[in-house]
């Protein structure tokens, strides 16, 4: 109740701005600042016009290809370095260089090696999230309590038994929040290759608002991004984490 009240307080007072700002004091346009208003009616034409389930259905498919991709990749690349030193030591400076770029210089390449398509979109997807993936599952492994492989192996565990059996499952905590990572990542690559070469998502429909001129669509549009991003951040990733901490006697159960 506390956070709605909080969410209900932030419309007001958006509400009161442009009230003062834009109909009293004249200082910013109406199509430069809309009104929750606008907003809301522009959200409920694009929801009768159906734009925005379609764009919504487009550009969650294409979300959970491009990460499930990254996924792979990203672990693959980490098990690789945990397994060589000398890899290591190389590529990941690297990955953590490319791991800055904004996803948004990789459309170039995207649209010069796959042309305007969705394997473009996946492409910018894919590595706007692997690298931050691949780095969290390293650091994970690297980070684990040393106790924990000494202990297993006065057992008598080694090679891959130690490795699936002790290794991995101590560094889960830290994989999990490097997937939850990944997929933000993978959620803002989406966008910003949706906005350049689609021809349905949200980025497109984001970018339509912009040519036509249409704050109100483009701050509908950024709210349903938003939204949309902290619900499978919340259903999905905090719940997993919560769990694994748990398991791992990171944190009491609620």
């Amino acid at each position: 109740m506390r956070r709605v009240l909080f969410y209900i307080i932030l419309i007001a007072i958006w509400e009161l701005t442009y009230k003062v700002f834009v109909d009293v004091l004249g200082v910013w346009k109406s199509y430069t600042f809309p009104s929750p208003g606008e907003v809301i009616n522009v959200f409920v034409y694009l929801i009768n016009d159906n734009t925005l389930f379609i764009a919504i259905g487009t550009s969650i498919i294409r979300l959970i290809i491009g990460y499930l991709i990254a996924l792979f990749i990203g672990i693959i690349l980490a098990l690789i370095c945990i397994k060589y030193k000398y890899i290591d030591e190389n590529l990941t400076p690297l990955m953590l260089g490319l791991q800055t770029l904004p996803s948004v210089c990789w459309i170039p390449f995207a649209i010069l090696w796959y042309g305007i398509d969705e394997r473009s979109i996946i492409f910018v997807t894919v590595v706007g999230s692997v690298f931050s993936i691949a780095i969290a599952t390293i650091s994970g492994v690297k980070n684990i309590n040393p106790i924990y492989a000494k202990a297993a192996r006065t057992m008598g565990a080694k090679g891959k038994i130690l490795y699936f059996n002790v290794i991995i499952p101590s560094a889960l905590p830290e994989i999990i929040s490097g997937m939850r990572q990944g997929w933000s990542f993978a959620w803002r690559a989406l966008m910003a290759g949706e906005m350049l070469s689609a021809t349905k998502g949200l980025g497109q429909v984001l970018m339509a608002g912009r040519e036509l001129g249409d704050i109100s669509q483009v701050m509908a549009v950024m709210i349903v991004i938003i939204v949309f991003g902290l619900v499978f951040d919340k259903l999905l990733f905090a719940k997993l984490e919560r769990n694994i901490r748990y398991r791992c006697g990171l944190e009491k159960k609620n």
